[in-house]
């Protein structure tokens, strides 16, 4: 019965609604005595001494279950305040008993967790988790697995995690508070034996499903603000490990690595660390990211340090030889040594882990016979440590651990280079299997150089006698397997090994110039083998037979077929060509001139020609090479292609489509799309690339053109692409890489001849989706909780916001000066262009409403110009003031009038002399004004600004008078208050400069300002004109004392009442730290007075002083009450009768009318009558056919009554029939026509059983009909319009013939 409250069929709730009222009526009746003898609340019980009270509960808990049939949020959200008073009639027993069983409850919560409205879903989540401040929570079963079902089912949904609209952006969402909050309380309020159980089952639950990344950050959020309790023991800490892998599923790296931070703190504050052991814990710990999440110089680091401290480090040999484990712990030993107060540490005990560690390496140099196994572990274990060691900390040169470690392992340096020397150029490796180690040892090359360069450069000698014996090495056997025609596997393994090898070393003296390895003998063998080199040269698969035998005996147990598989092969060749790229890529950077005059021939080529084969080879291996593995071509293009545009230009612009068509296929894919696309722009836009291409202004200037705008329409899909291109291009060409002031000058050339690409950067930016906006939303609050939560810390900013688009834009033009020529030029350039835009956008008229992308586009365009308005020199901004005013004559949006009135009131100020062309703007007929006077006579009330810089004031002044005193008698009321406005800022001047001339005037004006200060008349009047002199533009804001990026970017779009994600805050233009701005950056900050304004709009409309926010309303006094009369209800016992007798037992008994549609033939009308028909209770509907139902007009207009009332398929062909058939059963043909003898419907009076027939929309009822009606009934009417809609007049007539039968049956009642 109770279950039968939340069924998904609407039939079955429906029936469980009935019995519970009919329960209640009988009881309530009878003054009942109901209740079971158990301790436990009754499900259902009833006392005679509390009957009144019981009934109103109970009326209002059928009340809101009825009410939640329905889908409209306007008619439930009154009824939720109702759900406080059942709470409190529940828990009204004694000591906070539960009166009634909690499961009701949970049936009201269930129904709207279901429920297709997601707002309705919010509000019931959000009063559920309300419950805790009452401390009165269930501690019932049933409520636990309520919250871990229901309630979590429903907490999966990401939109519901979104701010309301009063928070700022970076708040926390009600719903992650308010989680936070239940969470900690009902955990309290369970007994101590049901917190671990229910803990587990909770974790558990976030791990049986995938979860989007807002709603498990949230959750993680709320397990970890749980009051520390050891209650989870191995299986909890096992359940948190899965969740922690499931964060991993999500591209966002911040709110992932948020996540793993909650996730480990939820294991601190809850895992009874005696319950579980030390690998269990380090398992735990390693499968976090330290590049995302735990990182050394974190808080949270620090919080794991101390519980480690108390709990986590029983036995340093217990612990496996883990890196991150092994840092952990020597930082417990430094914590407690600095707690014991020691000054000298010494680290005895991570010497004497270090110690086995050590011995190993040490031997590996002079000790052929150790163990492969024990070798390969311990170098596993060097690698992770020395990898983890150099992960990016803040204080790494004080930090002694650190520095301990380092010098620890210097000592074994040598032998480990010796080994892994003698392992890559023997004979140690000549497996597919023994790649693996390979890369191992090749992976520690760097590290070690690393660690020297960290510690001391005593070991240089050493590293540059490695790196030269490695490479000598590596060529010579790669030229020993070159000279055999037919290789065996071993010989190919030996050429892969080597080319890797040599990878290597062109890697480490690209990265560490300051070891000056460049100068070894060695390289310059290298430079020549790599250019005589033939690039991509693969490697051809071995034969089955040749190596069958070679695998019986082998190291690894894996068959032939997974070694040498086509997949497998093909991996080993993709990375032996990528590799021979990665050493052309070194050399063409050290030695750009690759051909030497030489006696070969081949050398002996021109370095045109050269370059050309190698752009060949180059396009050819982009062909050939997975899309993972292209990074090196694209760098060896970059610098081949500036070479080339002049002489080979078809070949650069092949290899910038090919380039294109590897980036546009990986736009999907986010594991090595962003590498590659950095790559692509470095090659695109290099500086030399554009310059070359730019000063040809040929096909490959147009080239280049295009895909920038390729690359802005893949940044509306995917967000950061156009973050990418416009960074690099704005640092290359501000900051170029020479520091050479010729280098400058070309470099910012680029600008003026791409000013396409910061163009459509001052605008960029999309009317994002719901979904996009919750993302930014919780980025913000993560990013908000700053050093909080580690992960702000370790991940490292992408700057893929749309923000940072404009931001670096802004940017870039701020660093530009007025003085300089050619910045001069890009300026005036980028304005004109601006301009044009804005008048494409005006012209276009497309949906130009408030927010709209139109609007915002307009808003970006006023601001960048506002921005670059200060470094425009005065012959310039003469010709660009007319287009300007222009734009002031359009009809503009708030936040682009306030824009273009600061721009025109800046200018005046600062050239008073463009004055005549302002007052030309007043002389236009009244047509074109008439919406955008306004935008000029708001400039005047800033009159006193313009004027600062101009001596003769007077004669200004008068002329100003003159100007807006014909406008404060303008018919328009909004032109009259503003006009009002500016005579007041211009009187009050005129009288402290005394003018003479205007005394005449000053009665009128006066006592007209007076009177307007004093006006009682009716309406809005006097409040309007006290909100326009209170608005922020004409009360606080000052056009000089408030120019600054804040104010432009964020405080005025905010005023204006412009969308919240058009504001940029200027902590974005403190977080873009790509292009920095100088110290001495003056027009930073707005004004306190400015900020601490909140948006208003004088032209809101008054709500009258006796409106109440019913909101806030605890019970509402009246609610929509859309329910079903019982009373008059019978319940159906046939629950296998089809659908349509079944609905017409539900409450329908009683009426004999029967409503015939047949000539209608227009769903819509059906659809009316159908509703219609439902409502007051009609027996059936008659239609001409069946299908009418399943027409979306019909649906739309029956809202589902076509389901609860019988319809009945009758063809106008069989009408006739029909109609005789019901006339011999007793009903009273009724056709609702007008015709000469039919009856006022005021004055006739329906039988009981009568049968109304309507006619077509056009032609009405056919005459053929007509005789077969007992009577006709025509609707009295008093206007000029012939006829009724045809479903107006049916359900006039349905009304009708209920009112008349409501009233015999009250009449009968009586009697």
């Amino acid at each position: 019965w109770r279950e039968g409250l939340t069924e998904r069929d609407g039939l079955c709730r429906r029936r469980a609604r009935y019995l519970l009222k009919r329960a209640v009526d009988l009881c309530g009746s009878q003054g009942a005595r109901l209740r079971c003898p158990t301790d436990e609340p009754s499900l259902f019980w009833w006392s005679a001494e509390e009957n009144e009270t019981l009934l109103q509960f109970w009326e209002t808990y059928i009340l809101v279950m009825e009410t939640l049939e329905g889908n409209q949020i306007h008619v439930i959200k009154p009824v939720l305040p109702k759900l406080n008073s059942l709470y409190e009639h529940a828990i009204s027993g004694e000591k906070g008993c539960w009166l009634f069983h909690p499961s009701w409850h949970m049936c009201i919560y269930k129904r709207m967790f279901e429920s297709e409205n997601k707002t309705l879903t919010k509000e019931g989540i959000l009063h559920f988790l309300e419950l805790y401040e009452t401390k009165h929570l269930p501690n019932s079963l049933g409520f636990s697995e309520f919250v871990i079902g229901p309630l979590m089912d429903a907490l999966s949904e990401s939109s519901l995690y979104s701010r309301t609209p009063g928070q700022l952006m970076g708040a926390c969402p009600p719903l992650g508070m308010r989680l936070q909050n239940f969470l900690a309380t009902y955990l309290m309020l369970l007994p101590e034996e049901e917190k671990g159980s229910f803990l587990l089952k909770f974790i558990q639950k976030m791990k049986s499903r995938h979860w989007c990344a807002v709603p498990i950050l949230f959750l993680s959020m709320a397990l970890a603000c749980i009051p520390v309790c050891k209650v989870l023991g191995t299986d909890g800490l096992q359940a948190l490990r899965d969740v922690l892998q499931c964060t991993m599923i999500t591209h966002q790296i911040l709110l992932r690595g948020a996540a793993q931070c909650y996730l480990l703190q939820t294991a601190m504050h809850l895992t009874d660390v005696e319950k579980v052991s030390f690998p269990e814990v380090s398992s735990f710990l390693l499968c976090l990211r330290p590049d995302e999440s735990l990182r050394r110089d974190t808080m949270l680091w620090i919080e794991v340090r101390t519980k480690g401290e108390n709990c986590f480090m029983p036995d340093w040999f217990e612990a496996k030889l883990v890196a991150t484990m092994i840092l952990l712990a020597a930082d417990v030993e430094q914590m407690r040594n600095k707690s014991s107060g020691k000054s000298n540490i010494e680290w005895i005990e991570l010497e004497a882990f270090l110690n086995p560690l050590l011995d190993v390496l040490m031997k590996l140099g002079s000790n052929a016979y150790i163990p492969t196994l024990k070798t390969d572990k311990s170098l596993q274990l060097l690698l992770k440590l020395l990898q983890t060691c150099s992960l990016k900390c803040s204080n790494t040169q004080d930090d002694k651990v650190l520095s301990f470690i380092w010098k620890s392992l210097m000592t074994p340096v040598e032998s480990i280079l010796e080994f892994i020397l003698r392992q890559l150029t023997t004979n140690e490796l000549s497996t597919v299997g023994d790649l693996d180690r390979c890369d191992l040892y090749l992976a520690l090359i760097p590290e070690i150089v690393n660690l020297c360069s960290q510690v001391s450069w005593k070991k240089l000698p050493t590293v540059k006698n490695f790196i030269l014996s490695l490479t000598n090495a590596s060529i010579r056997n790669f030229r020993e397997t070159n000279c055999k025609e037919e290789l065996k596997l071993k010989e190919q393994i030996k050429k892969v090994i080597s080319m890797a090898s040599l990878t290597v070393v062109c890697e480490i003296m690209d990265r560490k110039p300051e070891a000056h390895l460049e100068a070894l003998p060695s390289v310059d063998a290298l430079k020549r083998f790599i250019s005589f080199f033939q690039f991509n040269e693969v490697l051809k698969k071995p034969s089955y037979i040749e190596e069958k035998s070679r695998y019986v005996y082998g190291y690894f147990s894996y068959s032939l077929c997974e070694e040498t598989s086509s997949q497998g092969w093909g991996k080993i060749v993709a990375r032996y060509v990528r590799d021979q790229w990665i050493c052309l890529r070194f050399v063409l950077n050290t030695f750009p001139m690759l051909a030497q005059e030489e006696e070969t021939s081949e050398l002996s080529s021109s370095t045109v020609e050269r370059s050309k084969k190698i752009l060949q080879s180059a396009l050819e291996a982009l062909t050939i090479l997975p899309s993972d593995q292209v990074l090196p071509v694209f760098d060896c293009m970059k610098v081949l292609v500036p070479k080339l545009l002049n002489s080979s230009e078809s070949l650069c612009i092949e290899a910038f489509d090919l380039a294109w068509k590897i980036i546009s296929s990986l736009s999907n894919t986010q594991l090595i799309f962003w590498s590659n696309l950095k790559a692509f722009v470095q090659f695109i836009f290099d500086t030399e690339v554009l310059a070359v291409a730019a000063s040809a202004k040929g096909q490959a200037y147009a080239k280049i053109k295009k895909i920038i705008f390729k690359l802005i329409d893949l940044s509306a899909t995917k967000t950061g692409v156009f973050n990418v291109v416009l960074s690099h291009c704005c640092r290359s060409w501000i900051f170029p890489a020479v520091d050479d002031r010729s280098a400058l000058t070309n470099a910012f050339l680029n600008a003026g001849n791409y000013c396409e690409l910061i163009t459509e950067a001052c605008v960029f930016g999309t009317v994002f989706r719901r979904d996009q906006r919750l993302i930014q939303d919780v980025h913000a609050f993560v990013e908000n909780l700053g050093e909080k939560c580690a992960a702000n810390v370790v991940t490292e900013s992408t700057n893929r916001d749309d923000h940072y688009v404009r931001v670096c834009a802004i940017k870039f033009l701020c660093l530009l000066d007025g003085s300089n020529t050619l910045h001069k030029m890009f300026m005036e350039d980028i304005v004109s262009k601006l301009l044009d835009k804005d008048e494409q956008v005006s012209r276009s008229r497309t949906r130009y409403y408030a927010n709209s992308l139109q609007h915002r586009i307009k808003n970006r365009i006023w601001q960048t110009l506002l921005l670059l308005l200060p470094k425009l020199d005065q012959n310039f901004l003469c010709g660009t003031l007319d287009k300007v005013f222009q734009a002031g004559f359009g009809n503009n949006q708030a936040s682009v009038k306030y824009f273009i009135e600061w721009i025109v009131i800046l200018s005046l100020h600062k050239y008073p002399q463009f004055l005549s062309k302002f007052w030309d703007c007043f002389c236009y007929d009244e047509e074109k004004l008439k919406t955008s006077i306004c935008t000029f006579l708001s400039v005047l009330s800033h009159f006193d600004i313009i004027l600062q810089n101009t001596s003769e004031k007077k004669p200004v002044l008068k002329k100003a008078l003159i100007v807006v005193l014909q406008w404060c008698f303008n018919h328009n009321f909004s032109v009259r208050l503003y006009a009002l406005v500016a005579l007041k800022k211009i009187w009050g001047m005129c009288r402290m400069l005394h003018v003479e001339e205007f005394e005449a005037l000053t009665p009128v004006i006066e006592s007209s300002l007076q009177q307007v200060e004093n006006m009682h008349g009716t309406g809005n009047a006097r409040r309007n004109w006290q909100r326009i002199q209170d608005h922020f533009f004409f009360a606080t804001f000052h056009p000089l004392e408030d120019y600054s990026l804040e104010t432009v970017f964020y405080t005025l779009p905010r005023l204006s009442e412009v969308a919240e994600d058009e504001w940029i805050s200027l902590c974005k233009f403190d977080r873009f730290t790509d292009i920095p701005l100088p110290p001495t950056f003056q027009w930073y900050q707005s004004r306190t007075e400015l900020l601490d304004l909140k948006p208003s709009d004088w032209t809101q409309q008054d709500m009258g002083s006796n409106s109440v926010e019913t909101d806030g309303q605890t019970e509402w006094t009246d609610v929509q009450k859309k329910i079903i009369p019982w009373k008059n209800s019978t319940p159906s016992l046939d629950l296998e009768m089809v659908f349509q007798d079944r609905a017409a037992k539900l409450g329908k008994s009683n009426s004999r009318l029967i409503v015939v549609a047949s000539l209608i033939d227009k769903p819509t009308n059906l659809g009316g009558l159908c509703r219609t028909s439902e409502i007051f209770g009609a027996s059936a509907l008659v239609v001409g056919s069946l299908h009418y139902i399943q027409d979306k007009q019909f649906q739309h207009l029956s809202v589902s009554a076509e389901q609860w009332l019988p319809l009945v398929e009758v063809k106008p062909s069989q009408l006739v029939d029909y109609l005789q058939q019901k006339k011999t059963e007793g009903y009273t043909i009724i056709g609702v026509e007008q015709t000469a003898k039919s009856f006022d419907l005021t004055e006739y009076c329906f039988p009981e059983k009568s049968l109304l027939l309507l006619g077509n929309e056009h032609e009405g009822i056919p005459a053929n009909l007509i005789h077969h009606l007992d009577v006709c009934v025509e609707i009295p009417q008093q206007g000029i319009i012939r006829s009724l809609n045809v479903h107006v007049s049916g359900a006039l007539l349905i009304w009708e013939y209920t009112r008349q039968q409501v009233i015999k049956g009250d009449t009968t009642q009586g009697e």
